[in-house]
């Protein structure tokens, strides 16, 4: 487990955990994926005694009820059984949890507050990349604009609170850059404009900070806070 040790386990309990994962380590094991993901984690560290047969999607995906892009830091719950599995699944698929990110784009956002109503659908010509399409699903994300931020050079930044209404890949990042703002250090969807960024902010501006649901064994309602990491928070203080 030692390789591990970077995974911040925040709560536990014989049904779940909830971990704060670090931007850079990937969910979901993958033929693509070489490194060490979420579900080796899982494994490692709560290795099952059985294989029942008749839990295959649990097995399968080691627990692992949601995801966060690689390059997100930020609030997961995990599950540590079939039933925690099976009712968190549905929690998320009913859209009864609750998820707030942080995130910094480029320029002066506004309004401050509004909501993005845009269906995404992933882009046939680069399979990494989500795009907006009328055919695409729907896809809702509401923002409040916290602060305005500068470059001492006067390049503008907004500091975001965003509520994810829907959990679709890339939501935040692809509903932002279509309209003009994109995530700092966003890698995918920022363009030329990343070399700059990555002078001062050092991976994509985004962390999942709330996550809320209902506890799958009593129904109990679960909040949780994640503080804005290290680098990030060195990033937003070179701005002012």
């Amino acid at each position: 487990m030692q390789q591990f040790n970077h995974i911040q386990i925040i709560y536990q309990d014989n049904d779940l955990l909830v971990i704060n994962k670090p931007s850079g380590i990937v969910v979901n094991r993958a033929e693509s994926v070489k490194e060490e993901t979420i579900q080796d984690f899982m494994d490692s560290s709560f290795p099952l005694s059985f294989i029942n047969p008749n839990e295959r999607e649990f097995n399968s995906r080691s627990g692992v009820v949601h995801r966060l892009d690689k390059e997100t830091s930020g609030l997961m719950v995990l599950a540590k059984n079939n039933e925690a599995f099976q009712k968190l699944k549905l929690q998320f698929k009913n859209r009864q949890t609750k998820k707030r990110y942080v995130a910094l784009v480029h320029g002066k956002l506004e309004p401050k507050k509004g909501t993005v109503n845009l269906p995404l659908k992933r882009n046939p010509l680069n399979r990494m990349r989500f795009t907006v399409k009328t055919d695409g699903k729907m896809a809702r994300t509401e923002y409040e604009v916290e602060a305005l931020k500068k470059t001492e050079k006067g390049q503008d930044f907004s500091l975001l609170s965003i509520n994810l209404k829907t959990g679709r890949t890339h939501q935040i990042r692809v509903h932002f850059s279509f309209l003009g703002f994109p995530l700092v250090s966003d890698p995918i969807y920022l363009g030329k404009r990343l070399k700059d960024d990555l002078l001062w902010c050092p991976r994509i501006f985004l962390h999942a900070k709330y996550l809320a649901f209902f506890h799958p064994h009593d129904n109990r309602l679960m909040k949780f806070n994640s503080e804005l990491p290290e680098d990030l928070t060195k990033a937003l203080n070179y701005l002012r």
